[in-house]
């Protein structure tokens, strides 16, 4: 069996390419099916984002199913393979493993480290489960790859530093007032930049948001969807005396807030701090403002450097994450081969077991005045001896990291001892469920 990945993402095509060949949630289920179809596909699942369309499959047809995912593909959609072709990619065995696992631990995202993509791997997962598209091969690579994820998140610190200008804010406000449930931000401007600010600002415990915009009714529509309160354009000095935080992003050609106007504000507010996040351009706040006491003044070049910063923090630790996903493609590849040695081995075992018993037998009815303790040492010494003679093959199988090696050995042992064909599809018909199969074949894999 064969892992397959066919797909692609935000560094092989356009967002324009992307869109069009998504798959909205509510077509996944026909998607599914159509792809389950497909001969040369035994197990399937398809990720599809704003960022990436991949579909993973568990094949016997490794050339065929890829050439049957590429046609699907284009026939959908609706979209002849030449204007698509050249930005598909396309991953078997090994690399598969490690671009999925990669994929799980946001090392392969447009924003490094976000998590996301997490979450939305264990969707298409789960819908995959639901239609049941998925089996024996995928239940288990993309538990691996969910346990891959929680290593990298817990192991490096990937995810911690902020890499956008509104986070980066965020961060730095936290740094200043450690809890931010009981501070009050003023928004000047009701722009993107300000609702993205006031949104992380929001996630991190602040309740109060007071909202100020040249035209009133717009700020009373933005202070509506934060649950905050809506302060007349001229009306600004006193929003600044109650505000702990100031996120100014407005289009005005002329500095807003004076050295001067900030002065009079901190003796009125008895010089308690005030953190000013200055996301315009040209500039709304002074920047001698930042020369005061306890106020705390950070422009859009400031916050874009510490988000660069933090940007290079993280590719420092993906290098952390990289060995951590090497090292579970091990792990999973040498379980994996094992699946496809097991049936060989089984089989091996009952043959010799079976011509053990039979000769036992002949020997113990020519024998029949042997004692009872005289016939259980011949049965354990010829257990013995089956299980010394099958040590040798079974632990060089198990051991055999080559797949072609691998495949050499399996093929020479079916037809040295005329065992019968039996698949991984066969050898794991008797597990009626995810659980009991995962309790029987992945007990013993940390």
């Amino acid at each position: 069996m064969e892992l397959l990945v066919v797909g692609l993402n935000h560094h092989t095509a356009p967002i324009e390419l992307r869109e069009y060949l998504a798959f909205p949630e509510d077509k996944m289920e026909d998607a599914l099916s159509k792809v389950c179809s497909l001969s040369s596909i035994k197990e399937s699942m398809i990720v599809s984002t704003c960022n990436r369309v991949e579909i993973y499959a568990a094949t016997r047809e490794a050339e065929k199913a890829i050439h049957d995912m590429e046609d699907f593909l284009s026939q959908y959609h609706g979209l002849p393979m030449r204007k698509f072709e050249k930005n598909l990619y396309t991953h078997t065995g090994r690399e598969a493993v490690r671009h999925i696992f990669r994929v799980a631990s946001s090392l392969d995202s447009m924003v490094l480290g976000e998590p996301q993509i997490l979450g939305q791997i264990k969707d298409a997962y789960h819908f995959s489960q639901q239609f049941k598209s998925s089996g024996l091969i995928l239940h288990r690579l993309l538990h691996r790859a969910f346990h891959v994820a929680k290593r990298v998140r817990t192991e490096t610190k990937i995810a911690i530093s902020a890499v956008s200008v509104s986070s980066v804010a965020v961060e730095l406000a936290e740094k200043i007032f450690t809890n931010l449930s009981t501070k009050t931000v003023l928004l000047i401007g009701a722009g993107e930049m300000c609702q993205w600010a006031a949104r992380h600002l929001i996630s991190r415990g602040v309740e109060r948001i007071l909202v100020t915009n040249r035209t009133y009714e717009r700020a009373v529509s933005l202070a509506k969807e934060f649950k905050g309160e809506a302060i007349l354009f001229e009306e600004m000095g006193q929003g600044l005396r109650k505000a702990d935080i100031v996120i100014s992003a407005t289009h005005s050609p002329e500095i807003l807030i004076e050295h001067d106007q900030v002065t009079k504000v901190m003796k009125e507010r008895k010089q308690k701090p005030i953190f000013f996040i200055d996301i315009a351009d040209p500039r709304d706040i002074e920047f001698k403002v930042g020369e005061i006491e306890n106020v705390y003044l950070y422009n859009i070049d400031d916050l874009q450097k510490l988000a660069v910063q933090n940007i290079k923090d993280r590719e420092k630790e993906a290098l952390k994450a990289e060995a951590i996903v090497q090292d579970e493609v091990v792990k999973f590849v040498n379980w994996y081969r094992s699946l496809e040695v097991t049936p060989t081995i089984v089989a091996l075992r009952k043959k010799f077991e079976e011509i053990r018993k039979r000769e036992l037998e002949k020997t113990l009815s020519l024998h029949p005045h042997l004692s009872d303790g005289e016939k259980k040492s011949l049965e354990a010494l010829t257990s013995a001896i089956i299980n010394k003679i099958l040590h040798a093959p079974i632990t060089l199988l198990k051991q055999t990291n080559e797949e072609t090696m691998a495949d050499l050995y399996l093929d020479a042992l079916h037809a040295l001892f005329g065992l019968p064909e039996k698949s991984l599809e066969t050898f794991s018909e008797k597990f009626d469920d995810q659980e009991e199969r995962e309790e029987s074949y992945f007990e013993d894999v940390p």
